[in-house]
């Protein structure tokens, strides 16, 4: 591919996305409001309800994964993880209710990854594969590989069922 393919492009982790962006102002804008009815509002008090609102802001918004050609990239709160797709050593896919999906590569770096990121964005799910499979025929990837063709069904299924959906032929 061209370039780096980034998230979210739609679906649940964009609505988690729209969700920080209206709950932040809207925290900051009741603790001012509050606060200001209680008479105790100044302009020091008013600044610090605004950085707590981009602080829930910072804690509430999504993690971003971006790929490209042999790479995994998730930023989250506090931390950039990496991971090389083309070199995987293992997958496992973590939780049952949320589930994730955690990968790690010959080099010791570990990503995980929300589901629903893959089923938002399904050239995300492409580079992960594509670069999965080069793993297999380095013989690299020993872990997951189960894990990995049951999801792949699953995405294709989901996608699949939209195409059809959207067409009106389901």
């Amino acid at each position: 591919m061209g370039g780096p393919v980034r998230t979210p492009r739609g679906g649940r982790p964009r609505a988690d996305a729209r969700w920080a962006v209206c709950l932040a102002p809207a925290f900051g804008g009741v603790t001012t409001l509050l606060d200001w009815a209680s008479g105790g509002l100044t302009v020091g008090r008013a600044d610090l309800w605004a950085l707590l609102a981009v602080v829930v802001f910072t804690l509430l918004r999504p993690p971003r994964a971006t790929a490209g050609d042999g790479w995994l990239t998730v930023r989250g709160f506090v931390r950039v993880r990496r991971v090389r797709t083309d070199a995987l050593a293992g997958v496992w896919q973590d939780g049952r209710i949320a589930t994730r999906l955690v990968l790690w590569d010959v080099y010791g770096h570990r990503v995980a990854l929300d589901l629903r990121v893959l089923v938002a964005d399904p050239l995300l799910w492409h580079e992960l594969d594509t670069g999965a499979r080069r793993s297999l025929e380095r013989g690299t990837l020993r872990h997951g590989t189960e894990i990995l063709r049951l999801l792949g069904r699953h995405l294709d299924n989901t996608a699949t069922r939209g195409i059809l959906g959207a067409s009106g032929l389901e």
